[in-house]
């Protein structure tokens, strides 16, 4: 299986940075192009190119400490600062306009009510992106 474009939605978590190392992983075998992006979800309330100042910086450090991690693997990433109504459909619409072969995505180990919960994000993508999706969950659970 050949990818030649991938692209890694990262949120700060623990396990952005995995979900970065498995793509670059999958990308050197065939100098595909890794494009790491960052979310900022805008409330309805607000006009969607409100600046929301906290939310862009810690946007930017994330997708920054994406770079370093590239850098470090020796590999060139492109980054990008997006905002959104909603996550899953700005990660969705992202792949379509870019054709992108694979979306790689880490997340969590979150509960809800106990029970382990995948949240709202990973559903839409998985089951609306138009290209393979992979799902990198952190340890946990047990």
């Amino acid at each position: 299986m050949e990818f030649h474009k991938i692209l890694v939605p990262v949120g700060g978590t623990t396990v952005d940075e995995d979900a970065l190392d498995l793509a670059i992983s999958l990308a050197r075998k065939n100098k595909a192009k890794v494009l790491v992006i960052y979310v900022v979800e805008v409330g309805r309330g607000l006009p969607l190119d409100v600046s929301l100042a906290g939310e862009t910086k810690k946007g930017n450090e994330v997708l920054n400490k994406a770079e370093e991690l590239a850098t470090e693997a020796d590999y060139e990433v492109e980054v990008d600062l997006l905002q959104s109504r909603d996550v899953g459909p700005a990660i969705v619409d992202e792949a379509v306009e870019r054709e992108m072969d694979l979306i790689v995505m880490g997340i969590p180990y979150k509960r809800r009510f106990g029970e382990f919960d995948l949240g709202r994000v990973v559903p839409y993508v998985l089951k609306n992106a138009p290209c393979r999706v992979m799902v990198l969950r952190e340890p946990g659970g047990g």
